[in-house]
């Protein structure tokens, strides 16, 4: 039968033979209980309002859909679309600016500064950076020396095309595209950080061109080539389909924290700097192209003892002894492997040695720059 409550209670019935002066069967009484189907017991569950499952489904794909959606507008505040050139243009480019028709669509962006027919040194900036790093060499060397710097693809205000793809010779091709523009036939080279690498590898494959070669917390040896240049989660992130959408994040914090690691001091990271490293990162195609660099290990310059031994121009060494960004040991591993290499280590400067120590760091280029033009010798090289 079934009690107040709409659950079943399980009739109990007792068999026994009653006498006026009998006694009860030795035997055990007879219990018996009838058990509810299960459709019973789903219109019981129903009927008292507990436990429906169909209630419980929808409930949970209600919360799924609700936080997904929560998830998605989440990302959609945190997304950052890009920037018009225009616009950009307009902020970071000075009367100076020009722009040079390089490989596969490229617009390459470029200062020229100091008198024509001065020495030449082209400037090569680094990962995420834009040629502005090189304001405090370029207001010293353009004094004597014409100075050229460049943003590199997927870089400041570089054009890039919406089908670009990074491969192991596109900067060697952006270099060879800017000295052809300038009519430059031979130049002195210096790089930072990425830039440090595109410097010394096109000093290796394009010797007759080059004076004299400039490294600058130089990439290369670090990460290695078999090795990623994020942390692993970080990696796994990017190369998942969500890599895309988390490439148009707002990436504030994190440039942010990875500006104030490269100085030693890390208030040399200030909001100015920030906003323009955020602004330029928001140039179509540049995040795009800033994720090739990071993911494609086939497009990545690694330094080798044979690829560094082709190297002939007087080569100068530039770190920071307070560099977190590439180890102080990597710029004595170049010094060692280019012959005749000289190495200065900048105690209180961290990675970006051309702003954190500007003054010293540019009065040793032009004193380097000033010797090597002394000392050089033509080249013989095998046909």
């Amino acid at each position: 039968m079934r009690g107040s409550s709409g659950h079943f209670n399980a009739p109990l019935r007792l068999r026994e033979t009653r006498g006026a002066l009998r006694q009860p069967r030795a035997t055990a009484p007879t219990l018996t209980v009838r058990y509810p189907t299960a459709r019973q017991m789903v219109a019981t569950h129903e009927r008292a309002g507990g436990g429906n499952m169909r209630h419980l489904l929808f409930g949970f794909a209600a919360g799924c859909l609700a936080l997904a959606g929560i998830g998605y507008f989440a990302l959609a505040a945190l997304r950052r679309p890009d920037l018009p050139r225009a616009v950009l243009e307009r902020k970071y480019a000075t009367p100076r600016s020009l722009f040079v028709t390089g490989p596969d669509g490229l617009e390459i962006h470029c200062r020229d500064e100091g008198p024509r027919n001065a020495p030449a040194i082209i400037l090569i900036h680094g990962y995420c950076a834009s040629l502005h790093t090189w304001e405090p060499w370029m207001r010293r060397l353009s004094r004597r020396r014409r100075v050229i710097a460049v943003d590199l693809p997927g870089h400041g205000l570089t054009r890039t095309p919406p089908d670009y793809e990074l491969t192991r010779g596109s900067f060697t091709g952006v270099v060879d595209a800017v000295a052809r523009a300038l009519g430059l036939h031979s130049f002195a080279i210096a790089g930072s950080s990425l830039g440090g690498a595109v410097a010394w590898d096109y000093a290796a494959r394009r010797p007759r061109k080059i004076d004299a070669l400039i490294l600058v917390g130089a990439a290369g040896f670090t990460p290695g080539p078999d090795a990623d240049v994020l942390d692993p989660a970080s990696m796994q992130m990017l190369r998942s389909p969500l890599g895309p959408l988390l490439c148009d994040l707002d990436n504030t914090p994190w440039l942010r924290h990875g500006l104030r690691a490269s100085f030693a001091d890390p208030g040399q990271a200030d909001d100015d700097m920030v906003r323009r490293y955020v602004d330029l990162s928001r140039a179509p195609m540049n995040r795009s192209v800033q994720m090739q660099v990071a993911l494609k290990r086939n497009a990545r310059i690694n330094a080798t003892a044979p690829l560094l031994a082709r190297i002939v121009a007087p080569t100068l060494v530039l770190h920071g002894g307070q560099d977190a960004i590439v180890p102080v040991e990597d710029g004595a591993r170049f010094a060692d492997a280019i012959g005749g290499a000289d190495l200065i280590v900048y105690d209180e400067a961290g990675h970006i040695v051309q702003e954190e120590a500007a003054d010293a760091s540019a009065r040793d280029v032009e004193a380097f720059l000033t010797r090597a033009a002394h000392s050089r010798t033509p080249l013989r090289l095998a046909a």
